[in-house]
């Protein structure tokens, strides 16, 4: 068991995502830390999504040859060194703010897993672009402006993004009390609390001052007044529908996933518009509290799809066995949000990359003493069922 205490002297030092975590911890103002870390109401769904992944038990097949374990795959079309890859996290700046999404690229590329850039990513698709030359997908929202999303999505065409991420859960913003209790708002304000933040991270503050304004970059050309969470609640349209979604889904002709499903029978829906892969999500625990963990909707849902689409997940996953655990009870790939940003915070490209090394090593390691050198060796008879007495 990782130690609570233990800070690691350097990035190379970080022997797993919590010691990345606490890298992070001490290098963030609170208020960013927090905003990273914080889910929604009394933080139910957050938690849970950790806990359940250490509650489902692995067994595995004795003398088996995992001299060579294979941990390479396909999702959605692309080619990937393993089966998890970058989760679109807002304002990537935010944690870096030199680097930010220009950073989770860079190490994306050079671990061979695609990259997801969000719609309100603080570098734009074209800068993103440059940087990753790789496998590349852009997540976007069905917004009361169809003109922009039309806008955003051929700019993302243009740029090389091969596959849109249409996120549904979010139809307002989730109540997260920590930005509250911080006075966090993206840009920051300066305010009694954050000054006092921000001076306990010299470093990071100067790295905030002497950078430019952190803000939604693909909206450069829009005034967005009342902040982020503003800018998201004046665009988000409380009227959309399934209609809506198949209407994304004849705007775009390459892959689509749709971000934020829970139940089987939606799992359908998007089956039946078209999406090429259902993304079985809760958003990280951070909108609606006491939503169940994602690894448990999961089951169900893969039953429900059936291999007529793709399945991913994301929510949770804090080590390779979790990739291992999620791969066994039926999703095709697994999205990765938290794991990387404490990497990103803790030391930017270098952060990331060890989160991404980290989780690699530890998935290999998992197959191999569960005794299953491909991906898809990973059934549910890894799952240990346990008996009553």
């Amino acid at each position: 068991m990782s130690d609570p205490a233990y800070v690691p002297s350097s990035i190379a030092r970080a022997r797993n995502i919590a010691d990345l975590r606490r890298m992070a911890r001490r290098r963030l103002p609170r208020m960013v830390f927090d905003y990273i870390d914080g889910g929604a109401d009394d933080e139910v769904s957050l938690a849970r999504s950790v806990s359940r992944f250490r509650d489902l038990e692995l067994t595995w097949d004795a003398l088996a040859d995992v001299s060579e374990v294979d941990t390479s795959t396909t999702i959605m079309g692309a080619a990937s060194a393993s089966p998890f890859f970058i989760s679109p996290t807002a304002t990537s700046r935010l944690f870096h703010p030199r680097q930010g999404e220009l950073a989770v690229a860079r190490a994306a590329h050079a671990a061979g897993v695609p990259y997801a850039c969000s719609t309100l990513a603080s570098s734009s698709v074209e800068d993103i672009a440059a940087a990753n030359p790789g496998t590349k997908w852009f997540q976007v929202y069905v917004w009361r402006d169809r003109a922009l999303v039309k806008e955003m999505l051929a700019r993302a065409k243009a740029a090389g993004f091969s596959a849109i991420l249409l996120t549904v859960d979010v139809p307002v913003a989730g109540n997260r009390e920590r930005d509250g209790a911080n006075d966090f708002t993206i840009p920051p304000k300066v305010t009694w609390r954050t000054a006092t933040q921000a001076l306990a991270a010299p470093g990071y503050l100067w790295d905030l001052m002497t950078t430019p304004e952190i803000r939604p970059a693909n909206f450069a050309h829009i005034r967005i007044d009342g902040g982020l969470i503003g800018f998201i609640n004046a665009q988000f349209d409380r009227t959309v529908t399934w209609k809506d979604a198949q209407w994304l889904r004849d705007n775009w002709d390459g892959n689509l996933a749709i971000k934020g499903i829970s139940t089987p029978e939606d799992a359908q829906r998007c089956i039946g518009i078209g999406a090429n892969a259902v993304w079985v999500s809760n958003h990280g625990g951070r909108q609606l509290d006491t939503a169940p963990a994602t690894i448990d909707m999961l089951p169900g849902i893969a039953e429900a799809v059936a291999d007529k689409a793709e399945i991913i997940l994301d929510g949770g996953v804090r080590r390779g066995s979790d990739v291992v655990k999620a791969l066994a009870l039926g999703a095709n790939a697994v999205a990765v949000g938290r794991a990387y940003l404490y990497g990103l915070g803790a030391g930017g490209e270098r952060g990331v990359r060890r989160a991404l090394e980290i989780l690699d090593s530890e998935l290999r390691r998992t197959m191999a003493l569960c005794g299953r050198a491909r991906l898809s060796g990973l059934t549910r008879d890894l799952i240990f069922k346990k008996t009553l007495p």
